[in-house]
């Protein structure tokens, strides 16, 4: 059952915490560790999620785009399972500004992180 919904989940982090794809936070004494993705929420919508991100990934070679350029950059500096999960992370938010919006997906819009 799914308990929420894109006018819920305004914020796309909170989006992507709904599907566990955020790490989990250990702090204490003023030192935050992070690690693994939390796992909590949908089981299924995280692995469905998860498995578009390997395919996302073997496809990144062929990508032009600023996405596709993330991806290649990902993967020459991490793990190809840390980088399934940032994908997947980042393509709830995607779907969560896609559901809010009302709006079709624009790839130069997108911003990304180092």
């Amino acid at each position: 059952m799914i308990w929420f919904t894109a006018s819920r989940c305004w914020i796309a982090y909170i989006y992507s915490a709904c599907f566990g794809l955020v790490p989990r936070q250990h702090s204490t004494g003023g030192h935050s560790t992070l690690c693994g993705i939390s796992k909590r929420g949908d089981r299924h919508l995280r692995y469905l999620l998860v498995q578009c991100a390997h395919a996302v990934m073997h496809r990144a070679t062929q990508r032009t785009d600023r996405l596709g350029e993330w991806i290649r950059s990902m993967q020459a500096r991490r793990h190809p399972n840390v980088v399934a999960c940032a994908i997947a992370n980042k393509l709830a938010r995607i779907a969560s500004a896609v559901l809010t919006k009302h709006t079709a997906y624009d790839a130069s819009r997108l911003k990304l992180a180092d």
